[in-house]
């Protein structure tokens, strides 16, 4: 099913961001306003890149007043971080700019970071190396002109690392409570996103997460927007609260906790088996798919059912944050008093 977000995206005006001859946010990561090009190698359009020294004085105390409580005492000094601007509505996220730097986030605190930025054909084998770290990391990598990275942090020696809003869970650190829930009997649900590139369609997945009682909230290393300002503005406070997991490896997570007797569904348009009245295990993962994707097929062939949402068709489909609530109140109904 593929859940389309219609949702209208806000015009941000010549003054929130540079002027690209092609301004298109980047699919694979909406929540910035530079445009990369879809084999993430070459940056689309000719720029007017925006000077480091002409941030405004809001953008620049809200660097210097998170920066400590964001990244600890072993960070960057407070120039070498940037906030890239996003949505006009929600605080800007946190870059990290410097080799060092960098590093030392992928070797100590590798789930604070979405994704990282590289210079496109830097030669410099530092970068090289540091990519390696990066996939070893499960961090996702993106070539970019070197002008982007500059209108993120300067100085940045060709790398930029963008943050989310919180440090994710790892999955071998939680994953044994959910088998021994499966042992002792104790009722646990999970919700399984993904491809899901509109941060306010992520933070709404969160927040009906949290009021629905999900334990556990996971997401894929890769093909998401990341955990951005606007993901957290959306979400109305519910991602402090919400436990967001970033599995290594999603597909193998899912099928560790089917080998554990976790039931898994799937909620999609192609199939005929109604989400209403089907008959929950109280062990249970409920998975959706990206605005215009779908379920993944990953995901599609580890379910125990895929469930169809009642819908008139002139409607032609859901918002995936919109599927996610339904299947989550039908599961909930009768277990929230």
């Amino acid at each position: 099913m593929s859940f389309d977000n219609n949702d209208r995206r806000r015009n941000f005006g010549r003054s929130a961001r540079p002027n690209f001859d092609e301004g298109r946010f980047n699919r694979e990561h909406p929540d910035d306003e530079r445009n990369f090009s879809s084999d993430n190698r070459k940056f689309a359009g000719n720029e007017r890149r925006r000077n480091f020294g002409e941030r405004s004085a809001s953008e620049r105390s809200f660097a210097e007043r998170d920066f400590n409580h964001k990244f600890g005492s072993n960070r960057p000094r407070p120039e070498s971080v940037v906030t890239a601007m996003g949505d006009a509505d929600a605080a800007p996220q946190v870059a990290v700019g410097g080799i060092k730097e960098v590093t030392e986030l992928l070797t100590k605190e590798p789930l604070k970071v979405h994704r990282i930025l590289f210079m496109h054909q830097s030669g410099n084998p530092k970068l090289y190396e540091l990519q390696k770290l990066a996939k070893r990391a499960h961090v996702h990598v993106q070539q970019v002109d070197s002008k982007i990275l500059d209108s993120y942090a300067r100085p940045n020696q060709g790398v930029v690392a963008l943050m989310n809003e919180k440090e994710l869970l790892n999955w071998m650190d939680v994953r044994e409570e959910f088998f021994n829930a499966r042992e002792t009997g104790e009722p646990k649900l999970i919700a399984v996103a993904t491809n899901i590139e509109d941060p306010r369609n992520l933070g709404a997945c969160i927040r009906s997460c949290l009021a629905l009682g999900v334990d556990l909230f996971l997401i894929p290393a890769k093909g998401m927007c990341g955990i951005t300002p606007s993901v957290a503005r959306t979400s109305a406070g519910a991602l402090e609260k919400m436990r967001v997991c970033r599995p290594d490896n999603l597909e193998a997570a899912v099928g560790e906790l089917k080998m554990a007797g976790y039931q898994i569904l799937g909620l999609d348009a192609d199939t005929e088996t109604n989400l209403a009245d089907f008959k929950f295990s109280d062990h249970a993962v409920i998975a959706v798919g990206g605005e215009d994707v779908g379920l993944p097929p990953f995901i599609k062939k580890q379910c125990d059912a895929v469930l169809r949402i009642p819908m008139k068709p002139e409607a032609h489909s859901y918002n995936a944050s919109v599927a996610l609530s339904l299947g989550l109140y039908e599961y909930a109904r009768l277990r929230i008093k």
